[in-house]
């Protein structure tokens, strides 16, 4: 058993100086390690990341940024893209996986989607991503396209998934 839960997990809404700095960190660490992705991953994030701020509206855009003993050990956003959503940037750190954090983090996702009124969203991934894959269509998404691709510095299959509200 794990030496803590998800109570122990305070999940916020508020942008702090340093969580963007620190989620291109987590986003290149990880994916590096755990999928082998290269350097321009960690720069793709970044340069999305930029996009995502000049573009943030607290009523239309969110975070959730999850912390654990005042370390940020999670985080997913959701992006205005008009009509529809795009959910980015969802990242767990291993020891808080399988306590039901991804779980809690779509549910805060759909809610909120839901509250705004978009009328779907949809997200990319890759086909390595499995675990992920299952917590989407779980809440609904479904797999509309896929294509071979070096954009990581790798070779992968991206994914798209979607859903209509």
């Amino acid at each position: 058993m794990k030496p803590f839960s998800i109570s122990d997990i305070k999940i916020r809404t508020e942008l702090q100086p340093g969580d963007f700095g620190y989620l291109v960190y987590l986003h290149g660490k990880l994916y590096s390690k755990e999928y082998q992705f290269g350097n321009v991953f960690e720069s793709y994030v970044a340069e999305s990341l930029l996009e995502f701020y000049k573009n943030y509206n607290p009523e239309t855009n969110r975070v959730w940024v999850c912390e654990h003993d005042q370390k940020m050990i999670g985080f997913v956003a959701l992006m205005n893209r008009g009509t529809t959503a795009q959910l980015r940037y969802f990242i767990i750190e291993p020891a808080y996986r399988g306590i039901g954090l991804g779980k809690k983090l779509m549910e805060l996702f759909m809610d909120f989607l839901k509250s705004c009124g978009y009328l779907g969203a949809y997200l990319l991934t890759t086909s390595e991503l499995t675990t992920a894959a299952s917590l989407y269509t779980r809440h609904g998404f479904i797999r509309t396209e896929e294509k071979y691709s070096t954009a990581f510095g790798k070779p992968l299959i991206e994914h798209r998934y979607e859903l209509n509200l």
